[in-house]
């Protein structure tokens, strides 16, 4: 058997698509086929059941994957074992972050990583929660840092940070020694420029007003933070983000921040990782190091 091969179907087996497996994997959709098929041609037995909505395995196929993903799991740590004897940790660990964590994080991040785990390698992607909880499922990521995440199956979470969010409107003249405090209630009152659905705080400024018998008034729909502060700033609207996206913007004096009350709006930041896969050795240290740098970092005191 080809360990290839068994990596191609545990993936197709986890994602229940050939083609969600094949741009995971990074290959072409018919090579991954022709392995697959050429798998159950050597055992025997139709591990994939297809269809027009993907695939799923079969009862011999769900053995295999139970048995692929132990045997898979064990080369990594194998491989680490080995890494361990020249005194490291080795491997490659992917983590996916929002991009305003990873303006504060990943810099730090990696100058420790590289301090306390030379042999390994460490692959960092920005992105937008919905597309990471994706990335996670299919092996693409190994960590990711959540915004707000719900459980979910296949997905271990663990509190990181939790950060107030503020209202975020254009600066005109001096800044306020402390910006006036806004009722989540009056929320609804300011035209806001806010990320489209299902991003994460979309999804909690509708449920937090809802609570509160208030609908938003969204004004423009943008998904880039960036692009959200500079409509902000040109007049186009109010945001409601964290300080450290506002302090990590190309202008961060051009903003006032107006604490949110009565009650509070705050943003939970988790870390995830697959429950499907057990965790390497790796994975469980730059997980650690994570838990350890990122609340001194994103939350400072």
């Amino acid at each position: 058997m080809d360990l290839k091969q068994l990596e191609y179907f545990v993936r197709v087996a986890e994602v229940g698509s050939f083609t969600r497996a094949a741009n995971a994997l990074n290959i072409a959709q018919p090579a991954l086929s022709r392995q697959i098929r050429l798998l159950e041609v050597e055992l025997h037995q139709n591990l994939l059941t297809r269809n027009g909505r993907g695939a799923t395995p079969t009862e011999a196929g769900k053995l295999l994957l139970e048995h692929g993903r132990g045997i898979l799991h064990q080369i990594s740590r194998a491989k680490e074992e080995l890494g361990r004897v020249r005194g490291a940790l080795a491997g490659r660990v992917a983590i996916g972050m929002p991009p305003s964590v990873s303006k504060i994080v990943a810099v730090p991040l990696i100058r420790e990583f590289r301090k306390t785990m030379p042999d390994a390698t460490l692959s960092i992607m920005e992105g937008l929660s919905v597309a990471m909880h994706e990335a996670l499922l299919t092996g693409r990521l190994d960590i990711a840092l959540l915004y707000n995440a719900t459980p979910a199956p296949g997905i271990e979470l663990t509190p990181l940070v939790d950060e107030p969010l503020f209202l975020i409107e254009r600066l005109a003249g001096k800044a306020p020694a402390r910006p006036r405090p806004v009722t989540l209630r009056d929320l609804a009152d300011f035209p806001l420029v806010i990320p489209s659905r299902p991003h994460a705080i979309r999804m909690q400024v509708e449920m937090e007003l809802a609570a509160v018998g208030r609908r938003p008034d969204v004004v423009l729909e943008i998904d880039g933070v960036a692009t959200i502060l500079d409509l902000v700033r040109d007049g186009a609207g109010c945001a409601i983000l964290s300080r450290n996206a506002v302090s990590t913007s190309t202008h961060p004096k051009a903003f006032s921040c107006r604490p949110i009350t009565g009650p509070a709006m705050r943003s939970k930041l988790m870390s995830a990782m697959s429950s499907q896969r057990p965790a390497t050795l790796t994975q469980k240290a730059i997980l650690q190091l994570i838990h350890r740098m990122a609340p001194r970092l994103l939350v400072p005191a």
